[in-house]
């Protein structure tokens, strides 16, 4: 006999590899746990966070200082971590 299966394995696995991380105070779930800067500007801007593409995003690190995380640099996601996207500022 065989036994009943809970899920099907790619149900499981997509599942284990969400990543829940913080975007302007707002949850964000992440299908991978890599992602660039774009990429996570683009799933919070698709959760409802009230940010734009060309937003500055930073890391908010352990130590309460930020991190800037340029579009194109893929970074590791682990549950939990936080970030802040704001306007840019071009009048430099």
């Amino acid at each position: 006999m065989s036994e009943p299966t809970a899920a099907p394995p790619s149900e499981a696995t997509a599942r284990k590899s969400q990543i829940q991380v913080l975007v302007n105070g707002q949850k964000v779930i992440l299908e991978e746990p890599e992602a660039t800067g774009a990429e996570i500007k683009a799933a919070a801007i698709a959760a409802g966070v009230p940010i734009q593409p060309d937003f500055v995003l930073s890391e908010v690190l352990p130590s309460g200082k930020q991190k800037i995380v340029p579009d194109d640099r893929k970074i590791h996601l682990k549950d939990g971590d936080e970030f802040w996207a704001i306007p840019g500022d071009d009048n430099s």
